[in-house]
């Protein structure tokens, strides 16, 4: 972890207008040690919002919960914070800032500390960190029917660009004619970097460089050519393609979709529609937002959580 990684470091004090909490919230850099703690707030908070809405939780147990925010608080390419009240722990939120630009979360509050300004907080302060180094635009994702948190966000500055259906289902295990699909590597990064490029304006060279260490990333060649590439299928992946031939093949080759399963832009019908047809089924609507520079993509792709 670099000079700038260090952990556990006060990011600032900041109070909350709120008679039911007095004290102030304090923000710190989170440490590897924060995420039993950390994690059990991530999925019982996820968890209450997804029962009050009646769909299934977004982890699917709270190891889930312990095991993701672990990974992200260790990570030099993550930018995570915690804050805390009264001595005790009572969120977080991380921004990865493996690539050109950062996504946000997830972000998430004690539930008995919810609707209190925590999670503005939290929020302000990952937007305050992307401000200082200058990334020219930040996103996330953010589920649709959680009307708290798309309120927030777009208070706070971020615009609404994509509904997304978040999609599961058992592994395809088909080909597309004219396609290849391979394991990637790290003599392919150039290449899948040059057709991110082209979809988004920009490349995602750091999630598919983890993708690829971590034996997820998948690449496809017609003609002896990439075209498209996937970082990994579920949550923490996302693909692009020069068409939707090309995350047809990605996706007919996974072996299986990671939970809560794969993110697909719903406007992008003939995509849709395939995935419907190939019998995966949606598990419930997200929304793409922005904030600063946002291109529109020219090809196909599917986000990750973070974006």
């Amino acid at each position: 972890m670099n000079a700038n990684q260090e952990t556990g470091t006060p990011v600032g004090t900041l109070p909350i207008s709120s008679p039911a909490l007095a004290s102030a919230v304090t923000l710190r850099r989170a440490t590897p040690e924060d995420a039993n703690i950390c994690g059990r707030i991530c999925y019982e908070a996820f968890a209450a919002i997804s029962s009050q809405h009646n769909f299934a939780p977004e982890l699917p147990a709270l190891e889930a919960g312990v095991g993701l925010l672990g990974a992200l608080f260790s990570h030099p390419g993550f930018y995570c914070v915690v804050a805390e009240s009264e001595g005790r722990i009572v969120g977080s939120n991380c921004l990865d800032e493996r690539s050109a630009i950062p996504g946000v979360g997830p972000v998430t509050v004690a539930p008995d500390v919810q609707n209190l300004s925590i999670g503005r907080i939290l929020m302000q302060a990952v937007i305050d960190r992307a401000r200082e180094r200058a990334f020219p635009g930040v996103r996330l994702l953010q589920a649709a029917y959680h009307n708290r948190s798309l309120s927030l966000y777009t208070k706070l500055g971020f615009e609404a660009r994509e509904p997304m259906s978040v999609m599961q289902g058992p592994p395809l295990k088909q080909t597309v004619e004219g396609c290849a699909v391979r394991t990637a590597t790290e003599n392919d990064l150039n290449a899948a970097n040059d057709v991110c490029d082209r979809v988004h304006g920009h490349s995602r060279s750091g999630e598919l460089r983890d993708g690829i260490r971590q034996g997820t990333a998948l690449v496809v060649e017609r003609q002896g050519r990439i075209t498209g590439y996937a970082s990994a299928f579920g949550y923490l992946g996302h693909a692009v393609g020069e068409s939707n031939l090309d995350l047809q093949a990605l996706i007919a080759a996974a072996d299986g979709f990671g939970w809560p399963g794969i993110i697909v832009p719903t406007r992008n019908s003939e995509l849709f529609r395939w995935c419907l047809k190939s019998g995966l089924r949606v598990v419930h609507p997200m929304t793409l937002m922005t904030m600063g520079l946002y291109n529109e993509p020219v090809g196909a792709y599917l986000p990750s959580v973070l974006y």
